[in-house]
């Protein structure tokens, strides 16, 4: 998609909103894109849209994402600081997790964001994200927490939020991982901070 039109925004959502390139796009209301600030820090990356999520067209609106939205208020995350998307944009149906080459399809989508956005830090909500974005080798529960550096991003990946709901006893890493994310998130601030004050010197 990147290298047949220009990346905008709006290419980005109109080639989305069009596409065609699994079976997801039979079942569909509406395509899932992102919801968040467009020039966040950090991004958010979950699975795929459930019931609420094709209907209303947004990401982690029904009650995992409430669940998330209410963590991140109590840890002071602000309104610019994150971005929320999926790996696929349209709903598997049952809310099953997207098969391999359904996530495939849709990675292109995923990277035009990356782009747009150009996140510092990306969480991994679940086990398909972390799958298709850290490792295929090893799993969410021995994984969760660990930060990775790749091409100066950095990645983390916990749990998904709707696991949360029917396990409890995940809800307490999930919290710690959140907030081993805004210590990083706060860091990484700190440093576009001062390099704006050295090129302000600069010039």
């Amino acid at each position: 998609m990147a290298n047949e039109l220009k990346l905008t925004w709006e290419n980005l959502e109109n080639a989305v909103r069009n596409c065609r390139g699994c079976e997801l796009c039979r079942g569909r209301t509406n395509t899932v894109l992102g919801r968040g600030c467009c020039r966040a820090p950090l991004m958010f990356v979950g699975e795929g849209p459930g019931r609420q999520e094709d209907e209303q067209g947004l990401p982690f609106v029904g009650a995992a994402g409430q669940l998330l939205d209410l963590a991140l208020a109590s840890l002071s995350f602000g309104e610019e600081d994150y971005y929320i998307a999926n790996v696929v944009k349209c709903r598997p149906p049952g809310n099953r997790n997207p098969q391999p080459a359904e996530a495939q399809s849709c990675l292109g989508f995923l990277r035009a964001q990356f782009a747009l956005i150009r996140p510092s830090i990306i969480v991994c909500l679940g086990s398909v994200a972390h799958t298709n974005l850290v490792s295929a080798e090893e799993s969410i529960t021995r994984a969760r927490g660990k930060w990775i550096e790749k091409k100066g991003v950095w990645f983390m990946s916990t749990f998904h939020p709707a696991a949360l709901l029917r396990d409890e006893s995940k809800k307490l890493p999930f919290w710690q991982d959140l907030k081993s994310a805004k210590q990083k998130l706060e860091e990484v601030k700190a440093g576009r901070r001062l390099q704006a004050v050295q090129g302000s010197a600069q010039q």
